[in-house]
């Protein structure tokens, strides 16, 4: 599956709007995950929660949104958040 990039429209706490209007591939489905690298090249895992039309998502943030703005890119990863489990796991 190809990359399918979109930007940042709004941000609101951690609620995060997702426009893909330039995208010309598939966009990401309800519970898939979503990435935005920030300036200090951490990323910033969305949660896609509802499609508000006009190939835009409304996204929940699994950190904090500071420093996020209009225009950032925003990949999707293709599938819903993943986990790791186990012993290992602390």
């Amino acid at each position: 599956m190809s990359q399918v990039i979109g930007e940042i429209v709004q941000v609101i706490g951690p609620v995060v709007d997702v426009s893909f209007e330039k995208s010309s591939g598939e966009l990401p489905h309800i519970y898939d995950a979503l990435e935005i690298k920030r300036s200090d090249g951490q990323p910033v895992i969305l949660e896609v929660q509802q499609d508000i039309g006009e190939n835009t998502l409304r996204t929940i943030a699994m950190d904090s949104t500071d420093g996020l703005q209009r225009g950032m890119e925003v990949i999707s990863h293709g599938a819903a958040i993943r986990m790791p489990k186990g012993d290992n796991v602390r």
